[in-house]
């Protein structure tokens, strides 16, 4: 069995989309997946699958979600090590990287897209592209930001999702073995 880290995109924000966590714990379960948990209500699950193709379990889980809920979820999912591996390449020193934002993209965009994408800043606002990731900082917090997930989205033509600092340590810590 494979821990997984699975984000769901959008879900449970401003009354769009709900999936009470209760509810899709037990949803899972009955998929199969083991020890399921979630955390808080914005998309993260901590799962183990006997299936370890990433893009199978997003299908999968995808899929099974749409069909009980009736909505299209944009699914995540990232081992333990790959999430890890995603927090310790943050370039912000300590102070900005606990107020930083890790905009996980679904597929790597190539280097035409990233310079593209480079050229366009905005004033208090910061971010780096790296490999699979957009680390993300602005002075007056996300909700104050001219970027959003959608213009990178739009730009590498995959999907995103942003988790803070804080949700990013309790993932790796409730991922654990």
């Amino acid at each position: 069995m494979t821990t997984f880290i699975v984000l769901l995109k959008g879900i449970n924000v401003g009354g769009h989309k709900k999936v009470p966590m209760a509810d899709l714990r037990a949803l899972l379960e009955k998929e199969g997946f083991k020890n399921v948990q979630t955390y808080i209500q914005s998309g993260n699950v901590i799962l183990q699958s006997a299936e370890s193709n990433k893009l199978i379990l997003e299908t999968h889980i995808s899929k099974t979600i749409q069909s009980h809920f009736g909505f299209e979820v944009s699914v995540l999912a990232k081992t333990r090590k790959e999430l890890q591996r995603i927090f310790d390449n943050s370039p912000f020193a300590e102070e900005k990287k606990k107020a930083s934002y890790f905009m996980m993209l679904h597929d790597e965009p190539n280097a035409e897209a990233i310079c593209e994408a480079s050229q366009k800043v905005y004033e208090g606002e910061e971010y780096h592209i790296i490999n699979d990731c957009i680390y993300y900082f602005h002075d007056k917090g996300l909700g104050k930001a001219k970027f959003n997930v959608n213009f990178f989205e739009r730009k590498f033509q995959t999907f995103a999702t942003a988790r803070n600092y804080n949700t990013m340590i309790k993932l790796l810590s409730l991922s654990e073995d």
